[in-house]
């Protein structure tokens, strides 16, 4: 009987690529891990087999995240493997804990000063100092804007040359916004505040400056792990090389292909350049996906395979481990509504045949377009919570949008249209029709209220709405009163408490998170990718956020946008990121709310591979049903006996061979050897008129008959 030892049995399991990664010799390791890949089992067996076989000490790892929850996981599987004293922190936790407790070395013995919960108050004196009022929205922007500076180590004097050169898209003019980070400097000094960038530069200047401070941090770390490293910033990779001091036993972790932060300052340069940076990295990938289906699988590389640019130099392409489910699927739909009604129905019916709710997901780009989200599940009795965000009608800014509007039922007339009496409400507050402003946090609150017109259009278009009191037969124009009701009957209904329900959640915040059905939603070119995105990056960066959301789900898969925002409203085109796909797959026609029935939707059904579960593109990969370079399983004998079958008919019809059937179908026939009708027909390229032709005898053929026992003098005729 062979006994392992513990550092051996860490390696149960894991996959050639996990193992190599676990097993690498020490120093520099750049683990390259897709989706799904298992890229925390592989850390965290890393440190528990350099542990337990005595190579390193527990207590001299520090182990970087960038969520307390994803430290909190690390630290969990590490106890279960058998090894404790692991520091798995995120940099902030990291820096505060060695600032405060080098404070009294650092500062002659004066404690540190408090730590700022947020910019917002600050920021909102620094922007009056210089002259510039700002709400709460516009002080929140500025306040970003400063932390982006910050954290890639831009001082106020530089701001402006900085923010051209990053072609930041700034909520004032950069010289004003340069003005605000200085008076906020001022501030935060006269205080006695500091914060979190502070707090990390505060860290950095006590090892690099102080030398007794240096060794001892350093005397305490000697082996690193930095989990996400496509998101560090510069000063986060400052801190980081302060740490190492020219140390090379670093190990990161990361997927170019999930950067989706560059706004705050996050940059994949680290990770992409890591190779050069640190002669003689081991570097190895991950790509084994155990979270997705193959059918998932296949669609996120046909995503991602159009990614252009500097973190396309990592892409890598994934292997689906689980087996087969369900093909994704692509609607289309006339309008939002529409959309969001048809996804609350599917969500209804997954929960009723045992799906739980919690393991359902709601994604889309922006958080406004979560409002017709809450309705749609409201009105099907699904409950909800919502990722990252407040819930629609709990906004700030909408709340006080609702106060405007009871208030402007007493000054607006009554007879004026309600979609223009919103409007001239809603600019009373400070809304502006025309376009949004700059600004992450501004042009959030901008696409809120027009959500609230959008909402008015729809409401007032609506046949089936009867002012509130009337009898149903009254007809008279729908009235601001009558919305404000509306709206605040929406309101109360959305506010029943919920525990676990469907997650609402924008792309960004989804990250990191997981589900056994996931549905995007609103993949509409203006929306994904957003209209914002003006230089090739950025629309980079919108297709890797599709990439993101698509590697979240599990098992099912939905993909579906509007041709129109509102009923009625002009056409948009789908997201340039989805694959071109054969729109053959049928029609469904709606059961439709005005006199004209018109298209609901469109159903498009993704082929995939049905060796490899790619996502199949082309005409004649599609009509084999999988890939050109996977391996073909061809009944050489069938082939040979459908192609003498296919030269006699074409003989008979005297026209060319392919117009009986192409070489691929033959081969997709052989390959695939259907034995029903509904099998033959599944085959791209035999339509219900071949398989009234020919089913029979192509049936026969794969069944075993001969070629003269199925046409021996027969001859074929096509009608005319």
């Amino acid at each position: 009987m062979v006994v392992h030892s513990a550092s051996e049995q860490v390696l149960t399991g894991l996959d050639p690529e996990q193992r190599s990664a676990v097993t690498a010799p020490a120093g520099p390791v750049c683990i390259l891990a897709g989706a799904g890949t298992g890229k925390t089992r592989a850390i965290t067996s890393r440190i528990a087999h350099r542990a337990l076989s005595g190579e390193i000490s527990p207590r001299h790892v520090l182990a970087v995240t960038f969520t307390a929850r994803a430290a909190a996981e690390m630290r969990s599987r590490l106890t279960v493997l058998g090894v404790g004293g692991v520091q798995a922190r995120t940099f902030h936790a990291a820096a505060l804990r060695q600032v405060r407790y080098f404070a009294p070395r650092l500062l002659a013995g004066r404690a540190m000063p408090e730590l700022l919960d947020s910019k917002v108050r600050l920021v909102t004196l620094a922007a009056a100092r210089v002259g510039l009022r700002t709400d709460r929205a516009a002080a929140r922007d500025l306040a970003g804007e400063i932390e982006w500076a910050k954290s890639s180590l831009v001082e106020p004097t530089d701001y402006v040359v900085a923010a051209a050169r990053a072609l930041r898209d700034t909520p004032h003019e950069p010289a004003k916004v340069a003005d605000v980070f200085t008076a906020y400097e001022q501030l935060k000094r006269s205080n006695g505040v500091i914060d979190f960038e502070d707090m990390l530069r505060a860290a950095v200047w006590g090892i690099e400056e102080h030398p007794d401070v240096g060794e001892q941090v350093r005397g305490q770390y000697r082996h690193f792990v930095v989990d996400e490293y496509q998101d560090v910033n510069p000063l986060q990779q400052r801190l980081l090389d302060a740490w190492l001091g020219g140390r090379t036993d670093l190990t990161v972790v990361g997927d170019a292909s999930q950067t989706i932060y560059s706004f705050t300052g996050a940059t994949s340069a680290y990770l992409v350049d890591f190779p050069r940076r640190h002669r003689g990295a081991t570097v190895v990938r991950l790509v084994r996906d155990y979270r997705s289906t193959p059918q998932v699988v296949g669609l996120a590389n046909a995503v991602i395979a159009q990614a252009r640019g500097t973190e396309a130099r990592l892409r890598l392409e994934l292997s689906g481990q689980r087996p087969p489910g369900p093909e994704p699927d692509l609607r289309i739909f006339t309008d939002e509504p529409a959309e969001a009604n048809a996804v609350a129905a599917r969500c209804r019916s997954l929960i009723d045949a045992g799906t739980p709710a919690k393991e359902i997901a709601v994604l889309f780009r922006v958080n406004a377009q979560s409002e017709a989200y809450e309705k749609a599940l409201t009105e099907v009795r699904v409950p909800y919570v919502v990722q990252g965000a407040e819930r629609f009608f709990e906004r700030a800014e909408v709340r006080q949008a609702m106060v405007a509007l009871r208030a402007a039922t007493r000054s607006i007339p009554g007879e004026t249209p309600l979609p223009a009496a919103v409007v001239e409400a809603l600019t009373a507050v400070g809304w502006a029709p025309d376009a949004p402003p700059a600004g992450g946090a501004a042009r959030e609150r901008w696409e809120a209220l027009s959500a609230l017109v959008q909402l008015s259009e729809e409401y007032a278009a609506s046949p089936e709405v009867v002012p509130i009191g009337e009898a149903a037969s009254v007809e008279r124009q729908v009235t601001l009163t009558d919305f404000t009701e509306e709206l605040a009957r929406r309101a109360a209904q959305q506010h029943v408490p919920t525990v676990d329900g469907v997650t609402l959640a924008s792309l960004h915040s989804a990250k990191g998170l997981e589900w056994d059905a996931v549905f995007l939603v609103g993949l509409a070119e203006g929306t994904l990718p957003t209209t914002y995105a003006k230089t090739v990056e950025q629309v980079e960066e919108e297709r890797r956020l599709l990439y993101v959301g698509i590697t979240r789900a599990r098992q099912w898969l939905w993909l579906s946008y509007a041709a129109a925002r509102s009923p009625g409203g002009r056409a948009r085109r789908p997201s340039r990121f989805l694959p071109q796909l054969d729109r053959s797959g049928g029609t469904e026609r709606a059961t439709g709310t005005g006199p004209a029935r018109r298209p609901e939707r469109r159903r498009t059904q993704i082929v995939s591979c049905r060796i490899c579960g790619a996502t199949l593109l082309a005409g004649p990969d599609r009509k084999l049903g999988r890939c050109p370079t996977c391996p073909s399983d061809i009944d050489d004998e069938l082939h040979e006996r459908l192609r003498e079958w296919r030269q006699r008919v074409a003989g008979a019809q005297k026209v060319p061979a392919y117009v009986v059937f192409t070489d691929a179908t033959l081969v997709a026939l052989a390959e695939r050897r259907p034995g029903r009708p509904e099998e033959l027909i599944a085959i791209a390229g035999i339509g219900p008129r071949k398989l009234d032709l020919y089913g029979e005898s192509v049936l026969a053929l794969v069944d075993g008959a001969g070629v003269d026992d199925v046409c021996p003098e027969k001859t074929f005729e096509i009608e005319s």
